[in-house]
C-alpha cells in the first residue's frame, strides 16, 4: 500500500508542473518519494548526494573513489522518430554506426535525440538520462538497451532521474525495479560488430520499437553526433559545442565539466513554504475528493480530515528541504545557461 501511494504522490506533482504545454516532472522534487519507491521493492542500494554533474567525469569526482561502476546512458533516435537508451558502463566503447546496423537501421539510421524530446518523452531535463526514466507512461514505446557488461559489476553507480545524486545498486536490483514496470531486461553485447547481410540478418533487430511516440509540434534541434558513445545523455554534445564557442583555457577536464543550459519548468518555488503548502493543499483536496460518502459515514465524518492532517504532518518539512534544492539548482542552472550564451569575443 505504501507503494501504491508513493506512485501516486508522484502522480499528483506531474498534474502541477508543464513546460511548453506538456508535462515535466521535476523529480529533483521528489527524490525522496523515488528513493522509497526502491525501499518498497526492497532492492539494496545505496545513495549519495553531490553537486549537479552533466558528465561522468564530473560524476567520477564525488563517487569514482567508492569502488563501483559508473554508468553512460545516451537517449537515441531514428529515422522513423523511434527512441532509445542506451546504458552503458562508462568504459564500454559504443559505436553508433554498428549499433545501427545491427538494429536493421543503416550506418546512419542512429543520432542523439533533440533536447525537446528528452523532456517530452522521459520526462527528465539534460544529464539525467537513466534506465529509470523509462518508468514514465510517455516512455513506453522507447527501447531499452543495457550494456551485459552491468552484470559483472558488484555494484553501479546511475542517477535517480536527478543529476545531484547518484545510486548504486547491481543488476538483479535494477532488474527487480524494470520487471516492477512491466520491462523485461535486455543486455547486450555493446561492444560487438556481427555482420550484417542478406544471409546475417540484424541481430538485434528485435529491440526496435514498434511504435513511435506521439510527440508535440516542437522545433528539432538534435545535437551533432558522436560515435565513440562517450555521452552522459545529450547534454554531452552540447556541452562540447559551449567549449567550443566560449574558447576556455586548455585544461581538457575543465571543458568536459562545464554545465550547460537546462530545461527548466516555471513554478512558483522562489518561497519553498509557500510552495509547499499550496502543493499539499492541492493534494489533500484531490485525496478528499476520492473519499466517497459510504466511506464517510462508515468510518466517521472526521476521516477525510484526519488522513488531510496526516498527509500534511509526514509531508510538510521533507518536501519543503526538496523545495529549496530544487530551487536551488534551478539557480545554478540558470547561471550556467547564461554563461553558455556569452557573445563570442572577436
Amino acid at each position: 500500500m505504501r507503494l501504491i501511494a508513493s506512485m501516486g504522490f508522484i502522480i499528483i506533482i506531474m498534474a502541477f508542473f508543464s513546460y511548453g504545454g506538456y508535462a515535466f516532472v521535476p523529480f529533483s522534487l521528489v527524490t525522496g518519494t523515488w528513493i522509497g519507491i526502491l525501499q518498497e521493492l526492497q532492492i539494496e542500494f545505496s545513495q549519495y548526494e553531490h553537486p549537479v554533474v552533466l558528465t561522468v567525469e564530473a560524476q567520477a569526482k564525488y563517487v569514482g573513489n567508492l569502488g563501483g561502476a559508473l554508468s553512460k546512458n545516451l537517449f537515441l533516435k531514428d529515422k522513423k522518430h523511434r527512441y532509445y537508451v542506451v546504458s552503458a558502463l562508462a568504459d564500454t566503447k559504443v559505436d553508433l554506426k554498428v549499433l545501427s546496423q545491427r538494429l536493421g537501421l543503416g550506418k546512419g539510421g542512429l543520432r542523439m535525440a533533440a533536447e525537446e524530446a528528452l523532456v517530452e518523452i522521459l520526462k527528465v531535463p539534460l544529464g539525467c538520462v537513466t534506465p529509470f526514466a523509462v518508468v514514465n507512461e510517455s516512455a513506453r514505446h522507447v527501447s531499452l538497451l543495457l550494456d551485459q557488461g552491468f552484470k559483472t559489476q558488484e555494484y553501479c553507480f546511475f542517477h535517480p532521474l536527478s543529476n545531484d545524486m547518484s545510486i548504486s545498486l547491481n543488476a538483479h536490483g535494477l532488474d527487480k525495479f524494470l520487471k516492477s514496470i512491466g520491462r523485461d531486461p535486455s543486455y547486450i553485447d555493446l561492444e560487438a560488430n556481427p555482420p550484417v547481410g542478406k544471409d546475417q540478418p540484424p541481430d538485434l533487430a528485435a529491440f526496435v520499437p514498434s511504435d513511435a511516440p506521439i510527440l508535440s509540434d516542437l522545433p528539432v534541434k538534435a545535437p551533432t553526433q558522436d560515435s565513440t558513445g562517450k555521452h552522459v545523455s545529450a547534454a554531452s554534445n552540447s556541452a562540447a559545442v559551449a567549449a567550443k564557442a566560449v574558447k576556455p583555457s586548455g585544461n581538457a577536464q575543465n571543458v568536459k565539466e562545464k554545465p550547460v543550459n537546462t530545461v527548466q519548468p516555471s513554478i512558483p518555488a522562489a518561497d519553498a513554504g509557500n510552495f509547499v503548502e499550496e502543493l499539499l493543499d492541492r493534494a489533500s483536496a484531490l485525496l478528499l475528493s476520492e473519499i466517497s460518502e459510504d466511506s464517510i459515514k462508515q468510518h466517521s465524518g472526521q476521516l477525510g480530515a484526519e488522513v488531510a492532517n496526516n498527509i500534511k504532518k509526514c509531508l510538510r518539512e521533507d518536501l519543503k528541504n526538496l523545495a529549496t534544492i530544487f530551487k536551488n539548482t534551478a539557480y545554478t542552472e540558470g547561471f550556467y545557461a547564461g554563461t553558455r550564451y556569452q557573445p563570442k569575443r572577436l
